[in-house]
């Protein structure tokens, strides 16, 4: 039991590595070779309604200014924009571009590439007892690469 539980993190560590790699390597296959997996990580809080700087270093649980220094490179290269906030005139919501949207979509396909062969392995039932089990385990909101 004992070596069972020290397994753990090694096996999870790799699959989230493999995950990553493959989606990194695919969505440069698709001619986004200029960012990196971080970027992502803040691709997936920008996507819907958009965050503010402050909102951003929070979900990727860096400074402001580290995420204000991301936020400006991902402008720069014509991943984001910058708009005004619509509840606090102070505030600058930032947003994907169409740019942005593309990247995003070019790292759905990837990751559907990567985790196909992990759903052939596993099979429907087990896939979705592994889904549901990571569920329980997760936990919601910052999300920041370690690498």
């Amino acid at each position: 039991m004992e070596r069972d539980l020290l397994d753990l993190p090694v096996l999870l560590l790799s699959a989230a590595r493999g995950l990553v790699d493959g989606v990194d390597a695919g969505v440069r296959a698709r001619g986004f070779d200029d960012i990196r997996p971080a970027h992502g990580f803040a691709f997936a809080r920008l996507a819907g309604d958009g965050a503010t700087v402050g909102q951003l270093a929070e979900h990727l649980d860096v400074t402001k200014q580290a995420a204000s220094q991301m936020v400006e490179e991902l402008v720069t290269k014509g991943y984001v924009e910058r708009r005004p906030h619509p509840e606090d005139a102070r505030a600058r919501l930032i947003v994907l571009s169409a740019k942005g949207w593309a990247c995003t979509r070019a790292a759905d396909e990837a990751a559907t590439e990567v985790l196909r062969p992990w759903a052939d392995t596993l099979g429907p039932k087990r896939l979705a007892a592994l889904r549901a089990d990571l569920s329980l385990l997760a936990t919601p909101g910052r999300l920041r690469p370690t690498w």
